[in-house]
């Protein structure tokens, strides 16, 4: 029976969170303080450890560091908000196996805690572990980070929803939003994620061989043809096809890929004999094809066919407390590219970064942190790197500065309206703590 310990020092959720896992069948024990857990770490062995980063007399790094020195086996999961999400980057830096943003229902973790408990720890020298970090870094499937915002929290349910499935997925947003990325983890969540994963960019194949490019041709079938060639759809074929900027294929290719998608046969160029393929096609598109329907640009049938279930992948001014989580990650891959060691940014960076307004989202972050990486000399980049338009950036209404405004009982006021009286959104608008919000409703007497 897996040994779980809980350190969690809010008492009625610690509480019910021991009596859930028990019910699980886990051997579940509870300790309120970063002090009880550290004399349980030294003196007793768990499978597992289920930390709070920020706990009345440690933080759960201590923990973690702890734990992997007494027993490097042991998973730990830490438990965070978006004012925490740094120390959460942190922890996985040490080690962690992942973290869960709060608050969650107790059924959320299940998942997490199987796939913790059934990942084999190695235990490796540090030059070792350089390398398999850089090995990590090229792995598509390591490409997705999972958010904490309510949208990505979205998101990320629809993808768990829907991988399992053989379901067509048409995937919208806006550009740079990272509409590939969700296609790769729908893949990776799959049944087929051991077969190929084969990407194309619908808008970058020139009309003439567009046939050749999908289904293949056989030598001496066209000018140019002198070897046989295996199309996209051969080479996903027990995978993934995914088809990105769909709504720029010409209305006879449509017509070609529709006829595909219904038969699952297809005819290379040039050839009589018919290919079955077993894929499933994952589309995306930064244009309304709804719209494109109606106006008579795209065949109505190939929209229903790709659109069994559809994702809107949100864009990053929608995400703002994702923001710096995914800045860290594209240091982390700036850092392995670049072979630099920079280990963050300056306050008034952050600072910069939370006030633009990202247009180009997710691929504007991508490229901005890697110049900025190239460009910096010391350890935190600094706001003189940062593009003119970022550095000079006014902050924006909806962002709060709780502890540098003398109106933060207006704030927070405004925040519980905003969101309906629902106070770990509030606490997430104000860029603070739950329990931190709760002293401010204390101190300001503010019932609710």
């Amino acid at each position: 029976m897996p040994n779980i310990l809980i350190v969690e020092d809010d008492v009625p959720f610690g509480t019910m969170l021991k009596t859930f896992l028990s019910k699980r069948g886990y051997d579940a024990e509870l300790c309120f303080s970063g002090g009880d857990a550290l004399k349980l770490i030294t003196t007793s062995e768990f499978n597992l450890v289920l930390t709070d980063v920020r706990l009345p007399d440690n933080d759960g790094l201590d923990i973690l560091k702890e734990v992997k020195s007494n027993n490097p086996t042991t998973q730990v999961i830490v438990m965070t908000s978006y004012a925490e999400i740094s120390m959460a980057v942190q922890a996985m830096k040490d080690g962690a196996f992942d973290y869960v943003s709060k608050p969650f229902r107790p059924e959320s973790i299940l998942q997490t805690i199987e796939n913790a408990l059934n990942t084999e720890v190695v235990e490796q020298k540090a030059p070792q572990n350089k390398v398999a970090r850089s090995k990590e870094k090229a792995d598509p499937s390591a490409q997705y980070i999972k958010g904490v915002s309510d949208a990505s929290r979205k998101l990320n349910d629809y993808i768990e929803l829907v991988a399992p499935t053989n379901m067509s997925v048409l995937i919208t947003g806006e550009s740079g939003t990272g509409k590939e990325n969700v296609a790769k983890s729908i893949h990776h969540q799959s049944k087929r994620k051991d077969a190929p994963f084969i990407a194309v960019d619908c808008g970058a194949i020139p009309k003439e061989i567009a046939s050749s490019e999908f289904f293949g041709h056989i030598k001496g079938s066209f000018t140019g043809a002198i070897n046989d060639k295996i199309g996209h759809f051969k080479a996903a074929n027990g995978g993934t096809l995914f088809l990105d900027e769909i709504g720029n294929l010409s209305y006879e290719l449509q017509v070609q890929l529709l006829r595909a998608l219904q038969e699952r046969r297809i005819k290379p160029v040039g050839s009589n004999k018919e290919i079955e393929v077993d894929i499933r096609v994952v589309t995306a598109t930064n244009e309304d094809l709804s719209q494109a329907v109606k106006d008579g640009e795209f065949r109505e049938d190939l929209y229903h066919r790709l659109n069994e279930f559809s994702i809107k992948v949100p864009s990053l001014k929608d995400r703002k407390e994702d923001l710096m989580l995914f800045a860290d990650h594209f240091l982390e891959e700036a850092n392995t590219e670049l072979e630099k060691e920079v280990v963050g940014f300056t306050d008034d960076a952050v600072e910069a970064f939370k006030n633009y307004s990202w247009p180009g989202n997710l691929r504007e972050l991508k490229n901005m942190v890697k110049r900025a990486v190239l460009l910096t000399q010391d350890k935190l980049i600094p706001m003189k790197v940062l593009p003119h338009e970022i550095a000079t950036a006014e902050k924006r209404e909806e962002d709060y500065g709780l502890f540098k405004n003398k109106n933060e009982e207006k704030l927070i006021l405004e925040a519980l309206e905003k969101t309906g009286g629902n106070k770990s959104k509030a606490a997430r608008m104000l860029s603070i703590d739950r329990k931190t919000l709760y002293n401010k409703l204390k101190q300001y007497d503010i019932k609710l």
